[in-house]
This record gives C-alpha cells, structure tokens and sequence, in this order.
C-alpha cells in the first residue's frame, strides 16, 4: 500500500521500545500577512523552533548510538514494493552513513521500478538496489543480518516483510514521512509527518555531520542528486515544500549534479504509461469534481503508469481529484492486485483518511491503503478469484465486479446520490 503510502500536521514522533507512536504538537497559530505579531505569537514561533532543534538533535544521537550499537553487523534496508525517487535516495543515504559504522547493507524491494525517471535515476547514478521476489527470500540466508530498517515506509507496504520478521530479524530502525500506519517494535524510529520527503530528514542527518558529503567525491555528488530528486519528487517541484524542505534543497545545492538530475528527468514516457493515459480518459467518470478511472488490466512491470495516470487527470479543469485503479497481474507469483492511485489539488482533502475511509481494513486490521499531503494509494488483493484471464468473458467479468465495487466505495464518499454524474 503506498506511493508510499503523511499529512500536513505538526505530529512528531517518539523513540518507544517495542512500539511506534506518534505524538502531537500544538502549534499556536499566527497572524495573518501584513499584521504586526503578537509578542506572544512571537514567542510561540521562538519555541516551535527550539522545540523542533530539540527533537532533531535527539533523533540524530539516538540514531548515532544504534549505528555504533550494530557496528560491524549486516542489515537489509527494506523498500515499498515499488520505491519512488524518495524511498530509493533516502535508502541510499543510510547505506552511505552505516558504512561509517562498519555497517554493510542491502537495499531491497519485491516489486518492480517501472516508472521511467526511477528507472533512469538507477541507471545514471549507480545506486545500489536488489530485487527480491517473494521466492527468492525464500532461498536466503537470513541469520547473516543482525537487522533491518524501514525507510519512507512502515512495513505495511513491503511484501517482503512478514518473511523477514518472521526469521527473526530485528527492526534496527524505522524513517519515514508518513502517518502512523500501525505498532511496530523498532530500536530506533523517526517518523515525521509533518515533513514532506524523507529526503529531507536524511539531509538534516548529513548536515549533523552523520556522513560528510565532499563535492570532490563522485559517489556523494551522486547520492546528493539522488536526494535532491526525492525531495523534488515529493513536494511537486518545491511547490509544496515546507521550510525544513527548502533548507534540505539548500545544503544539497551544494553538492548535487544539475545535468545529471536533468538527465533524470527528461527521460520519456514509455508506451505502456501513454496507453494508461489513453485508458484512463476513454473511461473516467466525473462527480464533484473527482475524476474516477478504472483502466482495466496491466502487467506487473507497468504499475508505476497508475499514478502518472493520475496525475495526468488532475490535471483538467474543474478537476480537484482524481483516482486511477487497475487490476495488476504478477505471473512471477501469480498473484493479482488491484492497485490504484490518489492525486488531489484540494488543500482540504486528507488523501490518508480518505483512502482508509473508502476500503477500510483487512481481517488482520491493517489498511488497505494510506496517504501522505495530495496523494495516496491503496492495494487489494483479488484473492480467490485471481487468474483465468485466458478466458475472456471470465475477465471481462471479473474486472466488470471490481470496477463496481471500488467506484462505488469512492463514489459514496465523494457526494450525495441525487447529484448528476457524466462519463466520457
């Protein structure tokens, strides 16, 4: 559940034994532009920014004593099943600082980078990712790794998780920009949702001196880059950038590579993220605003052309949200998913709430899908009656039930039944 799978709160996070909770923090508000403050909301600013110094200063000792508590060791470092540019920048930062510790690790997902600027980003800086399908733990070693850490995640979006934990390796750490997404037993945790990228925590754990970048260095240009893009990625261009965000670009303008982010960037669509788009027009429908698309089936490898897809239909005007979903087949583990994607423009939607409102819980309790600030996402499994696609008719209805049923949850949220609906 993700791309991965945090709101504009001022929630912080505490360092529990044994569980992962976030605490709140009561930010008086200040006045409006042009106004003269308040000695008291002055004040207020003066200990929200001490209070914030306090907390990243103990974060990063706490993380500091883990380091030299595993040094030595080997961890995994544990991606959503399809990392974004945050999630595979921030993974890399920590590999870098661990090696300080005489920390070896291994960045893994289970799933697949098809979203072409990942791709991209991969190949041109040389990141160091592996990926391992549900078969392949099987045949690992696991006892060689003293632990693993969760970054831009909670687990709940890994399906190499339960296998992991399972073997008895503990959860050395837990980074990440999102909500809360459940109880998880971590020695070191810094969950922030009120910050836009993981990114940024990361260049706050370079500036404290965790791993000292030097612009001589091509290894640290690169990863700069890299993070330079997460956070890009995550708050839109800088446009929903908050001021720890902005600070976090301004130390790592002195170290990334302009032309190789460019180069990143400019890579092009693929065929198959065109035809999503093409699917995804042909069958939207409208009501209040929200723009709704079922797009029928895809690969596993083209999973990532869900959310562009999305993102391409918030786009119209008199469009403040739109969600994009498909039925998504892996042959390698023949499974079948449905997978969508939630992109808004709305200041007042909370995409978390929304998405956990729409399709709830599984029998275990764990969400079927989450959100962070103008985005979400959900995964559900089609279970028992995955695969007999061959037959046509059989798909056709198939999909026919699925698109019902997850339009109809969206659509119970989104207005009154007595509104006028209009499908292109």
């Amino acid at each position: 559940m993700k791309d991965h799978p945090p709101n504009n709160s001022d929630e912080t996070s505490g360092n529990h034994e044994g569980e992962l909770e976030a605490s709140s923090e009561v930010v008086p508000g200040v006045s409006g532009p042009g106004k003269r403050r308040s000695k008291a909301e002055v004040v207020s600013e003066e200990n929200r920014s001490r209070l914030r110094e306090e907390l990243h200063d103990r974060k990063v000792e706490q993380l500091r004593q883990m380091f030299d508590r595993h040094k030595g060791t080997r961890q995994l470092i544990l991606l959503q099943d399809f990392p974004d540019p945050d999630a595979l920048s921030s993974a890399w930062t920590y590999k870098l600082i661990a090696e300080q510790y005489d920390i070896q690790c291994e960045i893994i997902y289970a799933g697949a980078l098809s979203h072409q600027e990942n791709i991209a980003l991969v190949k041109l800086t040389g990141l160091p990712l592996q990926r391992w399908t549900l078969e392949t733990v099987k045949t690992k070693d696991l006892s060689v790794f003293q632990g693993c850490a969760f970054i831009d995640n909670q687990g709940t979006t890994c399906s190499l998780t339960e296998f992991i934990l399972a073997a008895g390796v503990p959860i050395a750490s837990v980074i990440d920009h999102h909500n809360l997404q459940g109880e998880m037993k971590a020695e070191f945790i810094d969950l922030r949702p009120q910050i836009r990228a993981t990114a940024t925590i990361f260049a706050e754990y370079l500036q404290a001196g965790l791993l000292t970048l030097d612009a001589s260095v091509s290894l640290h240009i690169k990863c700069a880059t890299a993070l330079m893009h997460g956070l890009r990625s995550d708050t839109i261009a800088l446009r929903q950038a908050q001021e720890e965000d902005f600070l976090a670009a301004a130390y790592l303008s002195r170290f990334y590579d302009p032309q190789l982010l460019n180069a990143v960037l400019q890579s092009s669509r693929s065929k198959w993220v065109m035809d999503a788009i093409e699917r995804s027009l042909k069958h939207r429908t409208v009501q209040n605003n929200f723009s709704i698309a079922g797009i029928g089936y895809l690969r596993y490898d083209d999973r990532d052309s869900i959310p562009q897809a999305a993102d391409f239909l918030v786009t119209e005007e008199n469009v403040h949200t739109a969600v994009v979903y498909a039925i998504v087949h892996d042959k390698d583990e023949e499974i079948e998913v449905v997978i969508g994607s939630l992109r808004t423009n709305k200041l007042t939607l909370d995409p978390d709430e929304f998405i956990k409102e729409a399709f709830g819980q599984d029998a275990q309790g764990r969400f079927f899908g989450g959100g962070r600030s103008q985005a979400g996402g959900f995964e559900i499994p089609v279970g028992f009656l995955s695969g007999g696609n061959e037959k046509s008719d059989y798909a056709r209805l198939k999909w026919e039930v699925f698109d019902a049923q997850i339009k109809q949850k969206l659509l119970n949220l989104i207005s009154p039944k007595d509104n006028p609906v209009y499908d292109h």
